[in-house]
């Protein structure tokens, strides 16, 4: 690796498992201090011990109070923020349906993590930069841009509001040196998308309107994240980054 987030301090949530976890490690191996932060604390603390100079937090995103305490602990412990990656969320699978079958409490759910959840990040993210600047990167989806979720309605739902609130957080604070970017992987197989992964028929649908032929990895998704943490990035804001194999073109 290039070192090229040494002297950055990063926090990236949902860092357990998938896109998260990858990330995370690939900040760390490129010289950053890492806040490993997700619900799960068991699968947090493994994943940030396979890291460097890290340290692990348990984050319920959903939750102002576990959000706000989780800032407060990585600053603590030294780990003052510069770069945030909202990534934590649910995709409700068996649960989340078209408009007409959707229960409420499906909808809430998926809502008050997503996009409650991706809200108290930002808000707290802002919070911790607004003296010194920084990165804030939040992780979008297709279902938020085309009709590739006509069967999530709450999930697509939740991911155009992320998209929406990364714009408007974008516009509001780039005077004060805070960048606020989206990134919309793919279909990317990780443990979120068990119930497409493992079925044959499902996968294969869903690879066949992915024009580069195959599914996405979480690999795929860290450069373009340690692009916009570091400040190679630094007159981007706003934006949104597709790594989708092409989905959303068609």
């Amino acid at each position: 690796m290039s070192n090229r987030l040494a002297g950055k301090t990063a926090l990236v949530t949902g860092a357990g498992s998938g896109i998260g976890r990858q990330v995370a490690t690939r900040f760390a191996a490129e010289g950053a201090r890492v806040v490993f932060a997700d619900r799960n604390y068991d699968a947090v603390t493994v994943a940030a011990g396979d890291a460097g100079n890290t340290l692990a937090i348990e984050m319920d995103i959903s939750s102002e109070e576990s959000v706000q305490g989780g800032f407060a602990r990585a600053h603590a412990a030294g780990f003052q923020p510069d770069v945030v990656v909202a990534n934590a969320g649910v995709q409700l699978f068996g649960r989340d349906a078209q408009i007409a079958d959707l229960d409420l409490e499906t909808w809430h759910e998926t809502i008050a993590i997503n996009l409650t959840g991706t809200f108290l990040t930002l808000k707290h993210a802002v919070r911790a930069m607004l003296d010194r600047g920084g990165s804030i990167i939040v992780t979008g989806s297709p279902t938020g841009l085309n009709g590739e979720g006509k069967d999530f309605t709450a999930y697509s739902s939740s991911k155009a509001g992320i998209h929406g609130m990364a714009r408007a957080v974008a516009a509001a604070y780039a005077t004060r040196g805070i960048r606020v970017n989206t990134v919309v992987p793919g279909y990317t197989e990780t443990s979120l998308v068990t119930a497409i992964s493992t079925d044959p028929v499902e996968r294969a649908a869903i690879v066949s309107r992915t024009p580069i032929g195959r599914p996405g990895t979480s690999a795929d998704v860290e450069g373009i994240m340690v692009y916009l943490a570091s400040d190679e990035s630094s007159f981007a804001t706003g934006a949104i980054f597709r790594v989708d194999g092409g989905m959303t073109t068609l």
